[in-house]
């Protein structure tokens, strides 16, 4: 089975025209070459992005809000569950998955995290990405080189 990924990394278009961007370059490449045995699907989540808002939304069912554990931590935001119950009193199917989890999502240092809710099985961490002034666009006003007078302006 061959390793495919989607982008490739490597091609020069992405060395050559994105100038300050190699970090995220070097992590990508990195993301895309772990095993899938590494990566995991559970707990499902959602990544929302709405200008520059972002919520990530994590399928908890049947946990609560002592349950879970959110922390961030050297820009690394983790979600984490650990089982130590083992409750298999009356249970005659378990379709609603009990088992211990923890997801981790690095985020970029200008991200940050406002909170979280947990509402029908469903927690939602709020981020926002705040935008530094030397990344704000900035109007640059245009020399018309209008003749006045005899004068350039």
């Amino acid at each position: 089975m061959t390793n495919r990924s989607l982008l490739d990394l490597s091609d020069p278009f992405f060395s050559s025209r994105w100038l300050g961007f190699e970090n995220l370059f070097d992590s990508l490449r990195t993301f895309s070459e772990l095993p899938e045995t590494r990566s995991s699907s559970y707990p499902p989540y959602n990544l929302r992005r709405d200008g520059n808002e972002y919520t990530i939304e994590v399928a908890v069912a049947g946990l609560g809000d002592k349950d879970i554990e959110v922390e961030t931590k050297d820009n690394v935001l983790s979600i984490k569950h650990d089982n130590q119950k083992n409750d298999k009193s009356n249970v005659v199917h378990r379709g609603i998955a009990a088992r211990s989890f923890l997801l981790q999502f690095t985020l970029s240092p200008e991200i940050l995290v406002k909170g979280a809710d947990l509402n029908n099985g469903l927690l939602s961490i709020n981020m926002e990405r705040i935008v530094p002034e030397s990344e704000k666009p900035k109007k640059i006003e245009i020399n018309s080189g209008k003749v006045i007078n005899g004068e350039t302006a």
